[in-house]
Formats: C-alpha cells, sequence, structure tokens
C-alpha cells in the first residue's frame, strides 16, 4: 500500500514528528510505502476560494500546492497516487496546526478525485493537555474529513500529556503510533 503521511508541526523533531517517524518504521516494516510531506514547512498559501478550480483543478494559484507544474505539484501527485493519508499535528487550540489545515483546504481543487478514491486515513495528533475532552474537536473535525472525502479510518493516535518531546517518548504513544503503522496490511 502506498501511505502519504502529511505532518503538520512547525517545530521539527517534536512530539509530532516522533509519533510519525514511529507510525513510519511500522508502516515500512509491514511492506508500505511511505512518503513524508512537511506541509508545516511548505509553501502553502490558504484557499481564496476563488472556486477558478471547478473544485476539480487546477487550482489558479501558483504556489507549491497549486501549481500544476514545479515542486508541489508532487503533493497532489503523492496524494492522488496514495491509498492512505495519514494526518500528523500537535493540538493547537483544539485543533490541527493552521498549516496542515491550509493544505487540507486546498483539497477544494481536488476534492472529487479525493473522493473517488475510498483511501483509508489515520490521524496522529499530540497534546500537552491530558483532560478527557482535549482531541474532542479535532476528531470531530477528523471524523467529518473522512465523511465527507470517503475515507477509511484506519485509526487514530492521540497522545495526551505529550507536551515534550521527552514526555512523548516516555509515554505509550510511539508504541500505539508504532503498532498502527506495523497493522497495515500491505495492498
Amino acid at each position: 500500500m502506498k501511505i502519504v503521511v502529511l505532518t503538520g508541526s512547525p517545530h521539527k523533531h517534536g512530539s509530532s514528528d516522533l509519533l510519525a517517524e514511529q507510525f513510519v518504521k511500522g508502516a515500512k516494516e509491514a511492506g508500505n510505502s511511505v512518503s513524508i510531506i512537511d506541509t508545516a514547512h511548505c509553501n502553502v498559501k490558504p484557499c481564496t476560494g476563488c472556486v477558478r478550480c471547478g473544485y476539480g483543478g487546477p487550482c489558479a494559484q501558483k504556489d507549491d500546492m497549486g501549481s500544476e507544474s514545479g515542486a508541489m505539484r508532487g503533493i497532489k501527485t503523492e496524494i492522488l497516487g496514495a491509498d492512505m493519508i495519514v494526518f500528523v499535528t500537535p493540538l493547537y487550540y483544539y485543533g490541527m496546526s493552521a498549516q496542515l489545515k491550509t493544505v487540507i483546504d486546498r483539497f477544494c481543487a481536488f476534492n472529487g478525485d479525493i473522493q473517488r478514491k475510498h483511501m483509508k486515513s489515520a490521524l496522529i495528533s499530540v497534546a500537552w493537555n491530558a483532560d478527557s475532552w482535549t482531541f474532542e474537536a479535532l476528531t470531530a473535525h477528523y471524523q467529518t474529513l473522512v465523511r465527507y472525502l470517503n475515507f477509511k479510518d484506519a485509526g487514530m493516535i492521540l497522545g495526551k500529556g505529550c507536551g515534550t518531546p521527552d514526555m512523548t517518548a516516555r509515554s505509550r504513544y510511539p508504541a500505539e503510533a508504532y503498532e498502527l503503522g506495523k497493522n497495515l496490511k500491505n495492498q
């Protein structure tokens, strides 16, 4: 199976990246092909809502995400060539990072293509907060994306109490992320 991992943390080598690395390790060991796109460090502008794409592309913007040529043509190509998308984000004010959300908003230009693929998806997130309700808003948003984009949810790793990479490394969440990746069947 071809998996694309969209990471959204502006903090390189943080807790989100630690869990993403463990997921990728497990997924590769299971025989899957995995590519990682660091959305937090891409040149992707917010969707303007101009609808020049007609919801089928190409996007009018000529940045890394919307260009039909250039480096970020690779993001669209990677997504449409994948069998699974994994969203990895720190929890920022009870939602995903703005960087990851910006990329997801730009799916607008190829929504139909994504919907027709019936891809698998997963969510990996970390938060300093450890309250029972910490991830309610993020999981609701993710589940709405799953429904709208015709994804099949393969699981969620929601790392509560993961405020620093050291805290995260000592938690159970790296092992859970590894197992999520390891248990994916190569297709």
